[in-house]
C-alpha cells in the first residue's frame, strides 16, 4: 500500500501524547519539524509535571513551527492532532489548545492515532511498501502488519514496553530519565550476565527481566547490567519479528519508534533480515521519537476535504486507550 500526499494540501500537526510537544507542517514534505520535550532526570515521567510544561511551550513551539515553515497560520488548510494512545493529562493539554485554534481560524481539525502516526511516516520516509513493523517506543512495544484493511498486532508487551523498560531500569540504577541513550553507551563496555529471557508465543514480557537486573545491581557491574539487559530484550524482539515475518510471508521489516535509535537493536535485525533475504529498514533517527510531523503525515492521510463544524470540534475528546487496530484504514 504506497500513498502520495496531496501536494496543494497543509496540515499543521500537534503531537501531545507524553512528555514530547511537537509542532510541524506538513505538506507532501514536511515544512517544519519543532518540537520540546519535558525531562525528569530523577523520576521519569510525573503526568501532571508534563502536562504544565505542555501549556507553558506550546504558543512558543507553534510560532516556531510557522516559522520554520515560512507560512502563516492562514496558509494552513486544517489542523491535526494526536487524540491518543497517551497521558490523558498531557492530551487534553495539547487537545484544549489545538480546539481552541481550530475555533478561533475556523479552519478542521482532525484527531489521528498517534501510533498510526508512527507507522505512517516510516513508510512516508523510507522506500518499504508493506513491512512487518516494530514499534519500539516508551509505552508501546508491538509487532504489527497491515492485513484485512487494518493494522493488526500480532505479538506485543503484556506488562511495560521496551522504552519505558530500559527508563525504569536507568532509574533504578541511577542514570535519570531518559535512560535509553546512557543505557546503550554503558553496554558497549559490558559482558553477558544471564537474565530471563520471556517470550510468550508472539508476546514479550520485559517486567521481570528489568527486576531480576536490579535485584544484580550491588553484585555485577552497570556495564554488565546494560549489555545483558539490552542482549536480552533485543534478541526477544528479533525472534518475534522473524516469526511475525514467516507467518504473513512479508519480506520487509521496519523499525520505529524512539528505539529504533539503538544501533544494537538495528544491528540484531539487520542479521535476521538478511539472513531470511529480507529488506530491512528504519525510519530516519531524527523522525524516530514523537513528533508533530507524524501526526501531520496522518492527518493528510486522514483529510476527506472534511469542513469546519464548531460543534463537531468542541465535542473531540481525547483516546488514552486507542489501540492501532481500532483504526480502520480506509485511505
Amino acid at each position: 500500500m504506497v500513498i502520495f500526499l496531496d501536494r496543494s494540501m497543509k496540515t499543521l500537526a500537534f503531537e501531545c501524547t507524553a512528555h514530547t510537544f511537537g509542532v510541524s507542517v506538513v505538506s507532501d514534505k514536511i515544512l517544519s519539524d519543532i518540537r520540546y520535550q519535558y525531562t525528569n532526570e530523577e523520576k521519569g515521567i510525573i503526568p501532571n509535571e508534563a502536562a504544565e510544561y505542555i501549556k507553558k511551550i506550546r504558543e512558543k513551539a507553534l510560532d516556531e513551527a510557522l516559522k520554520e515553515a515560512k507560512v502563516s497560520i492562514e496558509d494552513i488548510d486544517f489542523f491535526s492532532i494526536s487524540q491518543g494512545p497517551g497521558l490523558p493529562l498531557s492530551l487534553y493539554a495539547g487537545l484544549n489548545f489545538v480546539k481552541e485554534l481550530s475555533l478561533k481560524y475556523k479552519k478542521p481539525l482532525i484527531g489521528v492515532n498517534h501510533l498510526v502516526g508512527h507507522l505512517e511516516i516510516g513508510k512516508f520516509l523510507t522506500k518499504v511498501k508493506d513491512p512487518v513493523f516494530i514499534l519500539a517506543t516508551g509505552a508501546n512495544t508491538q509487532i504489527i502488519a497491515f492485513e484485512g484493511g487494518k493494522y493488526r498486532v500480532f505479538g506485543e508487551c503484556l506488562t511495560i514496553g521496551i522504552g519505558n523498560a530500559l527508563d525504569k531500569f536507568g532509574r533504578t540504577i541511577g542514570l535519570g530519565f531518559p535512560a535509553g541513550p546512557k543505557i546503550e553507551e554503558l553496554a558497549k563496555k559490558g559482558s553477558y550476565v544471564e537474565l530471563p529471557y520471556v517470550v510468550k508465543g508472539m508476546d514479550v514480557e520485559f517486567s521481570g527481566i528489568v527486576t531480576r537486573a536490579g535485584q544484580l545491581k550491588d553484585k555485577e557491574s552497570k556495564e554488565d547490567l546494560c549489555f545483558s539487559l539490552q542482549e536480552t530484550c533485543f534478541a526477544m524482539l528479533t525472534e518475534v519479528s522473524e516469526r511475525a515475518m514467516a507467518h504473513t510471508g512479508k519480506k520487509e521489516l521496519l523499525l520505529i519508534g524512539g528505539v529504533a535509535a539503538n544501533q544494537r537493536l538495528i544491528s540484531m535485525l539487520e542479521t535476521m533480515c538478511k539472513e531470511r533475504g529480507c529488506k530491512f529498514d528504519v525510519v530516519p533517527m531524527k523522525y524516530s521519537g514523537d513528533c508533530g510531523s507524524q501526526i501531520g503525515v496522518q492527518g493528510l492521510l486522514e483529510y476527506k476535504n472534511e469542513k469546519f463544524n464548531s460543534e463537531e470540534i468542541k465535542k473531540l475528546d481525547i483516546k488514552p486507550g486507542w489501540r492501532v487496530e481500532e483504526v480502520d484504514i480506509d485511505y
